[in-house]
């Protein structure tokens, strides 16, 4: 095995952490030596072991003269682990490649200390899918006026996200849904539109073989902030977190009702300023699910970052609801392009997953 085949098993075991480490990245790493891996170890949970200790504890002595081989720089400061360097030069590790430099201005430089101390260091190793499969948590660093935005839609083949009776459960199958649970695991909130919200009366929770370690936030973009008592997000307010995004204009007594119900409303001028908001309030990724409006003005407004689409093989026809409404429309040549992250099937469903940018790592 080689260096990259290593890195490409240190990002599949780096997978293992989601749900369980925000705000930690996603981190894997493995022991190689001889061209075989000794040790391998991943960030398996917040406040807990990271990779590069648990694969070197796993490599034992054989991790002396060896080679780590490490999604992420690892880290040169006192947390609530000890530093990951420490470790390392204790192993007596040769070589250190890693796929990315750590942006957190508290934990990088461990590279540079690590080649201070005589073990050889590099980066940038598959850095480019690493910087996709840590997207958020670089997002934190590079753009911390906002969430990482997803927005997430099962569709039909024409485009559909509901029938003429405004009808959408279930477009997509069950090993779309069952991913769609995973994936909200790894968010710190899931949002809807308030129309959407009215008419599907959906949970917005996790409820899959991956319990998250801190359940998403339940948002609703709703400018009136007048959702109806009856809904199960109001209902089930007192116990789970949930919040509305209403604007200036939503009656007070409206909001009042909300509050009452344990809801927490936080009001704003726009999308803009609302995803400002809900990133003060602690929200670092969020996924959007629902509402042909919400999704197509956080699109025109440029405010997605990661589209996840869901496309079943099924026709709802012109009478069905468009997936997305309110776009202005390009020529083919001024047309945005986005950039492929993913294509899979999901049982008889396709999973198409989109970047609005290349996902670039720091230099």
């Amino acid at each position: 095995m080689n260096e990259r085949e290593a890195m490409a098993r240190a990002l599949e075991l780096a997978w293992r952490g989601w749900g369980r480490v925000s705000p930690n990245p996603l981190v894997g790493a493995v022991v190689l030596s001889e061209g075989r891996i000794i040790g391998e170890g991943w960030h398996a949970e917040f406040g807990q072991s990271h990779a590069e200790p648990m694969a070197l504890a796993a490599a034992g002595r054989g991790a002396a003269g060896a080679t780590l081989v490490v999604t992420l720089e690892p880290c040169a400061h006192q947390g609530k682990q000890p530093p990951c360097t420490a470790v390392i030069k204790a192993a007596g590790v040769a070589r250190v490649v890693a796929a990315l430099r750590d942006p957190n201005p508290i934990a990088r430089g461990g590279g540079d200390e690590l080649a201070q101390a005589g073990v050889e260091f590099g980066s940038g190793l598959l850095a480019e899918e690493a910087c996709r499969q840590n997207a958020a948590f670089l997002h934190r660093f590079r753009n911390p006026e906002r969430p990482f935005v997803v927005l997430k839609l099962a569709t039909s083949v024409d485009g559909r996200i509901a029938d003429r009776a405004g009808h959408s459960r279930w477009i997509s199958g069950p090993e779309s849904r069952d991913y769609v649970h995973w994936l909200r695991a790894g968010f710190d909130g899931i949002a809807t539109g308030g129309h959407t919200a009215r008419v599907d009366d959906s949970s917005l929770t996790v409820r899959g073989d991956l319990e998250p370690r801190r359940p998403p936030v339940r948002i609703i973009f709703d400018s009136r902030a007048d959702l109806p008592r009856s809904l199960e997000l109001v209902r089930s307010a007192g116990e789970l977190p949930t919040w509305v995004v209403a604007a200036p204009s939503a009656p007070t007594l409206a909001r009042s009702a909300l509050e009452a119900a344990g809801v927490r409303v936080l009001v704003a001028g726009s999308l803009a300023e609302g995803l400002t908001q809900l990133r003060s309030a602690g929200i670092e990724s969020l996924i959007v699910e629902g509402g042909g409006r919400l999704g197509g003005a956080l699109l025109e407004e440029g405010l997605v970052d990661r589209f996840y689409w869901i496309q079943s093989p099924l026709w709802l026809g012109d009478d069905g609801v468009p997936a997305f409404s309110g776009l202005p429309g390009h020529s083919i040549a001024d047309a945005p392009r986005w950039y492929t992250v993913e294509r899979r099937s999901l049982g008889q469903d396709t999973l198409l997953v989109l970047d609005r940018e290349p996902c670039l790592p720091e230099s």
